[in-house]
């Protein structure tokens, strides 16, 4: 009799298997779909498009009450940054802010983020914001973006005007009419003292062997604003700068980090370089990484005073004079 009840809920349980396998498939789909929903809704919610081309990108809680960030966003030969303008926000600054925004799939997606205008002594001042949140000294594509937004909101009218930075004062020309086109005095590159802390390294380090990922390689290293580390190579690809450039950027010789050029050099008015950004990763372009490789290129004696600098996302004319003086002509565009 014991036999034969275990034999009946065994044949009942094996004829329900379908029945509960459905429920169970409908159980998981119905979780799964009440996710996605609820995925999709913290998405809209945080980032959405605005009608108006500006980007509103997420929402901030101000004494009770929700807002928008209005920024805009713009790219120098694919580089790209937000800007983010105080005077049409009102929102605390934070690391975790500024990476959230730049994301990319998940934020407006950015390389990074310039923060003004801000007025200091008179000036008109730009803050410089890697994509991982960290504050940049200067950023080529970053001060000739920043220029664009100033003329494309009133905020400046000349041909010609000083913008400051981190770094200093740098001076902006625009070539055009509606400002695309631009010429910026970069300064005068360092390769020693304060501008370019090294450590372990004394004096310049100029065509000289450094070690990276237990490989040698001929490395000139210098400040444009910022710190480069210019490595010279036969053939330059975007997967050896992606592969090499972690281990440069957090490299032992560099305690602020390093921003990375594996620079080609076609002949003496032409370059190509590949780029890994310190706080940004691999970019398309970089305005201080076409000034350094052009300005090393010409310490090593390997190219003349006006030099063509291709990379992935275009060109950027880089002028040197005399003195050292560096200036960089390209382009900007809006992204919305």
């Amino acid at each position: 009799l014991l036999i034969c009840d275990i034999s009946s809920i065994m044949t009942s349980f094996l004829f329900n298997i379908p029945h509960f396998l459905q429920y169970f498939k409908q159980f998981i789909l119905y979780d799964m779909q009440k996710e996605r929903v609820k995925i999709g809704s913290e998405l809209k919610r945080n980032f959405r498009h605005s009608l108006n081309g500006e980007i509103a990108a997420g929402r901030e809680r101000v004494n009770g009450m929700e807002k928008n960030i209005t920024m805009k966003k713009y790219h120098g030969l694919g580089n790209d940054y937000l800007v983010l303008d105080p005077n049409k926000n009102d929102l605390e600054l934070q690391t975790r802010n500024i990476e959230r925004l730049c994301r990319r799939n998940f934020g407006a997606g950015a390389d990074g983020l310039l923060y003004g205008p801000l007025m200091e002594e008179g000036k008109i001042k730009v803050r410089i914001f890697n994509s991982d949140g960290s504050e940049a000294e200067k950023s080529g594509n970053g001060v000739g973006i920043f220029a664009k937004y100033l003329l494309d909101e009133g905020y400046v009218t000349e041909q010609k005007f000083i913008l400051n930075t981190l770094a200093g004062d740098v001076e902006i020309e625009f070539v055009k009419p509606g400002g695309n086109v631009m010429r910026v005095n970069m300064g005068k590159p360092a390769y020693a003292g304060k501008e370019m802390p090294l450590a372990g390294l004394e004096g310049e380090i100029v065509n000289a062997h450094l070690r990276f990922h237990d490989n040698d390689y001929n490395t000139t290293c210098l400040s444009v604003g910022n710190p480069n580390c210019v490595i010279m190579m036969e053939e330059v690809t975007p997967r050896k700068a992606k592969e090499l450039g972690p281990y440069v950027e957090s490299s032992d010789y560099f305690p602020n980090r390093m921003n990375m050029q594996l620079c080609k050099v076609t002949d003496r008015e032409n370059i190509v370089i590949e780029i890994y950004e310190r706080g940004a990763g691999y970019t398309l372009a970089s305005g201080t990484g076409a000034c350094a490789s052009a300005a090393a290129a010409r310490r090593m004696g390997l190219v003349d005073d006006k030099v063509t600098v291709h990379m992935q996302g275009g060109n950027l004319l880089i002028e040197m004079e005399e003195d050292g003086t560096i200036f960089m002509t390209g382009s900007v565009g809006s992204v919305g």
